[in-house]
């Protein structure tokens, strides 16, 4: 393939942008290379600028459940648009889009719009500060929770891809007052909960891991979990920014049947518009400005073309609950694909997944936590990423994200993806004997 005007237009950015690019995986640093610059996306495919198709496995990092440009959704952004693209007033698309979003999370009480994930959680943490009184809170190594001060604390997505356990420019006072612990580990919640149980406010988590790759809980660890912030009056946040619709119909939260108190949700229940929000029970959201003394507010919440997007969307994901059955077969039968063409080829490889998420690993021992993650040496990842691209699929540029399939995802979308694993892991290993 020939990336000719993306290399140029890389070049370009680089004068402009730091780094080239306005989120930091998106430079390829984690992979190599030089990202490729795209043009359109239509179903499962993205095209660049250079006119080469790829099948993607990024779906926007996550909020394309329903592939690109989706005939429904594509209508209603475009229905909206014609009649006006902010309002700062209410809508009845807001309504609307409320009510959808408790169908499917049927625990949550009351939803507050916003503009992305890292609005929910830092909302979230202010309104359970506020409701229990209190300043600390916890978070778990490896869990992306946005680019929150309090939060980039042993962060995962891009903090793992660049090795940085915090970041320059968040004060010491600030991050002091949040706690971290590993995931899956019980004994150090037991800990932390004896120690500090009746001094936190919260404890937020992706019940799932998604930005360290896809990390599953263990049995019985979030139960756990759930059981010791009701005995301490803490606060449990569940950051479905990527779980939700994900790995369930209602989330993790249905899938493992745990009742969080409160859920930060992201850019799918937008149709991959910026958008995001947070919601929970009645007692806890009224304390939110104007029916409380909780502030919090925002110009384009309630963006209309945002709710038009995300209301086309559940509507359609609305019509059929085989649709999920059938993202997860997906899923499973080019997950185990992969692995398989990896061994074949000679790779020790593994791969977690759940619902329509997935990783590959490489790596011979199970992933069960970021410390797993961190023992995996991510260059077999990135040649694999390499070769895969010159064979027209695009994958997450690094070894610590996860990757995400959508209705578009044929059976002989997948094959064909297959097909280009098992000639790029051949060709891989032929170069590197």
């Amino acid at each position: 393939m020939k990336h000719t005007k993306s290399e140029a237009l890389f070049s370009r950015a680089r004068k402009l942008l730091p780094g080239g690019v306005n989120s930091p995986v998106r430079a390829f640093k984690a992979v190599g290379g030089h990202p490729v610059f795209i043009d359109r996306a239509e179903g499962a495919y993205l095209f660049d600028v250079d006119g080469n198709r790829y099948i993607d496995y990024v779906c926007s990092w996550g909020p394309l459940i329903l592939g690109h440009a989706h005939p429904a959704v594509v209508d209603a952004i475009a229905r909206g648009a014609a009649r006006g693209t902010s309002y700062g007033a209410p809508s009845p698309l807001e309504v609307e889009l409320a009510e959808l979003v408790l169908d499917f999370f049927p625990n949550l009480d009351m939803v507050r719009m916003v503009n992305s994930g890292t609005e929910a959680t830092m909302s979230a943490l202010r309104l359970a500060r506020a409701h229990t009184g209190r300043d600390l809170i916890a978070k778990f190594e490896g869990c992306y929770h946005g680019h929150v001060d309090s939060l980039l604390v042993k962060g995962g997505s891009g903090m793992l891809t660049l090795g940085i356990p915090s970041s320059p420019g968040v004060p010491a006072n600030v991050t002091g007052l949040t706690l971290t612990l590993p995931f899956n580990d019980e004994d150090a919640l037991k800990t932390l909960f004896r120690k500090e149980g009746d001094n936190l406010a919260a404890i937020i988590l992706e019940p799932v891991i998604g930005n360290s790759g896809v990390i599953l809980p263990a049995p019985g660890f979030l139960e756990l979990l759930r059981a010791l912030c009701t005995k301490h009056g803490v606060v449990l946040i569940f950051d479905e920014v990527m779980t939700g619709f994900r790995v369930a119909r209602g989330g993790a939260q249905e899938r493992y049947g745990i009742k969080p108190d409160l859920t930060t949700f992201g850019k799918v229940i937008g149709g991959g518009l910026p958008v995001g929000a947070y919601g929970g029970k009645r007692s806890i959201m009224k304390r939110v400005a104007p029916s409380g003394d909780v502030y919090q507010a925002g110009t384009l919440s309630g963006n209309p073309l945002a709710m038009a997007a995300g209301i086309a969307t559940l509507k359609t994901l609305q019509k059929s609950r085989r649709l999920f059955d059938t993202l997860e077969r997906h899923t499973t039968q080019l997950a185990a694909g992969l692995v398989g063409q990896a061994e074949g080829a000679g790779f020790a490889a593994t791969a977690n997944h759940v619902g329509s998420m997935f990783t590959l690993f490489f790596t011979d021992r199970p992933v069960n936590s970021p410390a797993d993650v961190a023992t995996i040496d991510p260059r077999v990842y990135g040649r694999f990423h390499r070769a895969m691209l010159e064979r027209g699929v695009y994958l997450p540029p690094s070894q610590f994200e996860a990757a995400f399939l959508s209705t578009a995802h044929s059976k002989n979308v997948i094959e064909e993806t297959l097909d280009a694993a098992g000639d790029a892991l051949e060709a891989i290993a032929k170069k590197h004997r």
